[in-house]
């Protein structure tokens, strides 16, 4: 039954539809940022919610989805909020194969199309890099290193051609064995508080040249 349901929202258009709704409704700002991912996004607000919340910035990652998942929600949970900037987190979830074998061009053209949507929209974009990760631990054994590293140089050189700002989470908390410290997270793949706190900096000097 789980499954089946999971089928019938396979991008969950209502896990924010309602939060979504009300913004539209009685909006409070007129400098939104969006903050788009997956679970890396997701878990931000359960780790350090005051980050989220003295900033005012709206959380919008859902765990576990690969980037088609998130193009389809894209008009939903950015555009319609109508966002200064929307902030761009996406890749790791289509290397671990969560829903089906991806190429990183697939995974290149779904979030170059979400930008082309942004842009369209008059919506900045903040580019970030996919964090390290030498394993997953719920698909193990996928190698997932050396095409984390190819995919956000792929994304550095699109950010780099399009003028968009891009934030290389990567640079910054890598290990010796390409993946993610575990200063810095627990099950190498998802950050800590203080992953998080190693993040913060680095988009929020992103956002400052956009706002």
């Amino acid at each position: 039954m789980g499954q089946k349901l999971q089928w019938q929202d396979w991008p969950n258009l209502n896990k924010y539809k309602k939060d979504n709704e009300q913004l539209i409704s009685y909006p409070n700002s007129t400098n939104k940022i969006v903050f788009f991912g997956d679970s890396i996004t997701e878990f931000w607000s359960r780790e350090d919610p005051a980050y989220f919340q003295k900033n005012q910035y709206i959380n919008r990652g859902i765990s576990g989805q690969t980037t088609p998942q998130m193009l389809i929600r894209f008009r939903a949970d950015v555009i319609a909020l109508k966002p200064q900037i929307v902030v761009i987190l996406a890749g790791v979830n289509d290397i671990a194969g969560n829903t089906g074998p991806a190429t990183l061009e697939m995974i290149t053209n779904n979030i170059f199309s979400m930008i082309d949507l942004a842009k369209a929209h008059n919506i900045k974009v903040i580019l970030c890099s996919v964090l390290p990760a030498a394993d997953f631990p719920w698909n193990p054994n996928q190698d997932p290193a050396s095409k984390i590293i190819t995919l956000n140089s792929f994304l550095l050189q699109y950010a780099d051609e399009n003028q968009i700002s891009f934030v290389d989470y990567h640079h910054d908390m890598v290990d010796d064995h390409n993946g993610l410290p575990l200063a810095y997270s627990a099950d190498g793949v998802h950050p800590n508080k203080a992953g998080y706190e190693m993040m913060a900096p680095l988009v929020e000097r992103a956002i400052k040249l956009n706002v």
